[in-house]
């Protein structure tokens, strides 16, 4: 269980321990079996976990104490219901729980994150099922394949379940294989720089953000503010100059590359535009922009600027993260900004956007060809959050360039093929240069939306019902 999520993630581990704890569930009498389960989820996910949930102290535990509920209660279900079901129906009750779960958890604060899913990233042949079910496909299978095997423990001559699973598991195998194999991205590429800010001296300036927003700052102090965000600032523009002059056509930051006082950012913007105009490249800056004395003062933008030097557009961030983020942003209205460009209609998405798939599904409806997301990261999620972001681009069918402060900046096509990276973590020079494909593709996931994981709650409804006749019908016989 703690190589099966979390930072330290085996692929196979996420397979074979979901498999295992349901053997021990159902071998267990009921109570103290599901107990010592929660209790093991409990322990598993607050050391797996650990350092990837911006949560502090004590209220990190709280919070693998509450997240386990949702967690145990496929194996809940399956313990209730899947002894009075036919061994082909019991075998669908787990499988159908954990993707109920998982999905209704989507629609929360945290979005996608904790999603067995992703601990698959990597495995493109099976990762394009996301094309038509989005993660719920491999959610699916992953629970399916435990509870097929625990049906082929327990009733060794009764082999269907897991001789379904593995007919399935191969098709979809065999389907993205053929995928990647005969119908690659195509389109002309164009060259993109993407870029995170270098090591700056004078950053301390940076310390009397919290004195300035509260309008306590003196003039000195908002003097060395200033002369740290024009340090930073400059150091871009000049880099973004730099990579125009190699070729680049598109060029953006990393998440808040820049925080900037609200009424020095038309000044700044307008720097953009002349190195836009200047240069004939899209540019996008990554502004944190502060209101002082604001009730909510940071606007976590991104503005894209033209060629010919106006602005596309200024988006604010939709989801900001949970927590100080949450608490000083002003959030967008939920609708991502698109243009049609010379190299395929643009969509952008900060960051956390990425972790939320029904935001996501818009990129989808606007048929994007490629998504610029600048992000911010720390080392316990590198490189889990960008990978987690590479399943939008397979889904949707776009392709994507994510670049990231303090972890791995990527880029992929809409098939997940990764294009370029950049840790920076290891790179000295934290500019990524890509070769993106200009057009995206229509995926059946884009059209169809949530198909799957309503199927799921529906045909766990059926089955619910039908355990319940089947308690009902017993109980009748035993009282006659």
């Amino acid at each position: 269980m703690l190589a099966a999520d979390g930072r330290d993630t085996i692929a196979l581990a996420a397979w074979l321990a979901p498999a295992c704890l349901l053997r021990f569930v159902r071998k267990e009498r009921a109570l103290p079996g599901l107990a010592i389960a929660y209790v093991a989820l409990v322990i598993g996910r607050g050391i797996a976990f650990r350092g990837m949930v911006p949560i502090p102290g004590v209220f990190y535990y709280i919070f693998a104490v509450v997240s386990a509920i949702s967690a145990v209660l496929p194996y809940l279900a399956d313990r209730l219901l899947a002894g009075r079901l036919g061994r082909f129906s019991g075998s669908l009750v787990f499988p159908c729980t954990l993707v109920a779960t998982q999905f209704l958890y989507t629609h929360g604060p945290h979005g996608s994150w904790g999603t067995v899913a992703y601990t698959q990233a990597g495995n493109l042949p099976l990762l394009q099922l996301l094309s038509v079910t989005g993660i719920w496909g491999v959610t699916f299978l992953m629970g399916w394949f435990a509870a097929a095997v625990n049906e082929a423990l327990e009733h060794p001559r009764n082999l269907r379940p897991l001789t379904a699973f593995a007919l399935v598991y191969l098709a979809v195998i065999l389907g993205g294989g053929a995928r990647l194999a005969f119908f690659p991205p195509s389109s002309p590429s164009v060259r993109a720089a993407s870029l995170t800010p270098m090591a700056q001296t004078g950053q301390s300036g940076f310390d009397y953000l919290s004195a300035i927003v509260a309008e306590k700052a003196s003039p000195d102090q908002v003097s060395a503010f200033r002369s740290a965000s024009a340090a930073v600032s400059n150091e871009l523009l000049g880099r973004s100059a730099v990579e125009a002059s190699a070729g680049a056509k598109i060029i953006f930051w990393s998440e808040s590359a820049v925080y900037v006082l609200a009424e020095d950012e038309a000044a700044l913007i307008a720097r953009g535009s002349e190195l836009a105009r200047t240069d004939h490249v899209y540019l996008g800056m990554t502004l944190g922009t502060w209101t002082p004395g604001a009730a909510k003062p940071l606007q976590n933008k991104f503005v894209l600027i033209e060629p010919d030097g106006s602005v596309a557009w200024q988006y604010l961030k939709a989801r900001p993260t949970p927590g100080p983020e949450s608490a000083s942003s002003v959030r967008s209205d939920g609708k991502l900004k698109w243009i049609d460009s010379r190299y395929g209609r643009i969509v952008a998405a900060i960051c956390y956007d990425m972790d939320f798939p029904p935001l996501l599904a818009q990129a989808g409806a606007h048929r994007a060809d490629i998504v610029i997301s600048p992000a911010g990261d720390w080392r316990a999620i590198d490189p889990r959050h960008t990978e987690m972001a590479s399943f939008r681009a397979i889904e949707q069918g776009f392709n994507l360039m994510r670049q990231t402060n303090e972890g791995l900046s990527a880029a992929y096509d809409y098939e997940g093929h990764q294009l370029a990276h950049m840790d920076q973590f290891q790179a000295r020079e934290l500019t990524m240069v890509s070769e993106i494909p200009t057009r995206g593709v229509r995926t059946l996931y884009s059209r169809l939306g949530e198909w799957l994981a309503w199927l799921s709650l529906a045909v766990l409804i059926v089955l619910v019902w039908r355990g319940v006749r089947s308690r009902s019908a017993a109980g009748s016989g035993q009282s006659r």
